[in-house]
């Protein structure tokens, strides 16, 4: 087995092994992974906060010996916390990082960064960080403020606190319990919605009086109702609630 880490600021993730193929997530600088197929110009990796799997241009891969992927496993994560910001390395090398990107304090690496951050885990953190992410633009599997998909964001949201959230809307759909009533649901619970197959293909974090954050063409806050998502802007429900989680117990 051989394992890797993200170097650079974003790589995509990408279904099959070229540079046209869907975008399906994202790798942010800091992440390790563990490569489960090498091709001549493509690893297949799987990532190790949420097991999800694609494949990465082998250029934007720094490989790491098992000793590290495991030291690294096995102390804090730190997370940047600012939209966008540098980290310095041990060589006095600036590199672009976005919010969200990982930052261990293993020994073995912890001399190539200076950055502070800090760790929440209040609803009131998962709230504002939410809303420093208002207006970023909707993008299919991404995973940064210049775009990111519904997922994408309830992932990184509760990442932040340090709480782990699987990386597809209906993944997340079967962690936590289930809520019978809106009434139920607290700030930071999350909501899902089906398509009309019935498949779960939405999520969004709810807010306080019937309000929530969600990805939808950008990051934005609509009305929840026991209907689903109501935009007033468009006088319609966009999207069908199907269920109310609570994941995390405050």
């Amino acid at each position: 087995m051989k394992y890797g880490i993200c170097p650079i600021s974003v790589a995509p993730l990408r279904l099959e092994t070229k540079d046209s193929s869907e975008m399906v997530s994202q790798v942010l600088y800091g992440e390790h992974f563990k490569i489960i197929e090498e091709r001549k110009k493509w690893v297949k990796i799987r990532l190790a906060h949420d097991s999800y799997e694609g494949w990465i241009d082998i250029k934007q891969v720094f490989e790491i010996e098992a000793e590290l992927y495991h030291e690294i496993e096995n102390t804090e994560h730190l997370f940047a916390r600012d939209l966008i910001s540098h980290i310095t390395h041990h060589d006095e090398s600036l590199s672009t990082i976005t919010i969200g990107a990982q930052i261990s304090t293993a020994p073995s690496l912890a001399d190539s960064y200076q950055l502070e951050s800090t760790k929440g885990g209040s609803k009131e953190d998962l709230i504002n960080n939410a809303l420093l992410l208002l207006n970023t633009p909707y993008l299919w599997g991404g995973r940064t403020p210049l775009g990111m998909d519904c997922s994408g964001f309830t992932q990184l949201i509760y990442r932040l606190s340090g709480y782990k959230l699987l990386r597809d809307a209906s993944q997340q759909a079967t962690q936590g319990e289930v809520l019978s009533f809106i009434e139920e649901a607290e700030e930071g619970d999350l909501a899902f919605f089906d398509n009309n197959d019935g498949h779960i293909t939405h999520v969004g974090l709810i807010m306080r009086d019937n309000y929530i954050v969600h990805a939808h063409g950008k990051i934005r806050i609509d009305r929840l109702d026991q209907s689903g998502i109501f935009n007033v802007e468009q006088n319609i429900h966009t999207h069908k609630l199907r269920v109310i989680k609570k994941v995390l117990q405050f």
